[in-house]
């Protein structure tokens, strides 16, 4: 049977403040230990080709078969930034009829403002008012909490990864990966994973930042 690396490898990779995880081959990798690597800088590497004293500078043939494709879509964007060269945010396909197709695995994060720096909250539209008259992207919230009123514009969720709790009118409500949320137009809710949660939303108007 094959090896399955969840969340919680990576996150124990994480504390130890290691930048890679050596697998067994053919281990097979949630995408929700995909999505968290990806977001702590954290490469996998197949134990058959991890060198006995790495070269950072050199990394070993074969090494980069392990590694997740949004953390490479990362460690390329950061490269062009460092060079002054700007980096699209994710990759795309386009046709003359309006239609547009996102790689999910390749899009990158940019920081939410919540209110509260503590949080631990990303997001990156994908679809903007320029295209449609809705708004889509991608949010994650890790281990975070937050309030917030959605002024003039409704929205709707499905949770691709994790669970979340969401509160309204002070009675809160679960929802888990597959699940759709609705929250109408100018309500406040408060947003609380205890986990790492993604999700992609859809509002209506397509300027929900006003």
């Amino acid at each position: 049977m094959k090896p399955l690396i969840c969340v919680s490898h990576v996150k124990e990779a994480a504390a130890a403040g290691k930048h890679e995880l050596y697998v067994e081959p053919g281990a097979i990798i949630t995408a929700a230990a995909s999505d968290y690597a990806r977001d702590k800088g954290i490469a996998f590497v197949e134990k058959q080709t991890a060198p006995a004293a790495p070269d950072v500078h050199k990394p070993a043939a074969g090494s980069v078969k392990g590694l997740d494709k949004g953390l490479v879509a990362e460690i390329v964007r950061q490269v062009l930034l460092s060079r002054g060269q700007a980096a699209q945010p994710y990759r795309e396909e386009k046709d003359d009829s309006g239609l547009k197709v996102v790689r999910g695995h390749s899009v990158t994060y940019e920081v939410f403002d919540t209110g509260n720096p503590v949080t631990k909250v990303g997001y990156r539209e994908v679809i903007s008012k320029t295209e449609s008259h809705m708004s889509s992207g991608f949010l994650t919230i890790d281990h975070s909490s937050f309030t917030w009123t959605l002024t003039g514009y409704e929205e709707t969720d499905i949770i691709l990864e994790g669970s979340l709790s969401i509160t309204i009118n002070g009675k809160t409500y679960y929802a888990s990966q597959g699940d759709v949320l609705f929250i109408p137009k100018d309500a406040t809710v408060v947003w609380n994973a205890e986990d790492h949660v993604k999700l992609f939303y859809s509002t209506y108007p397509a300027d929900w930042a006003g």
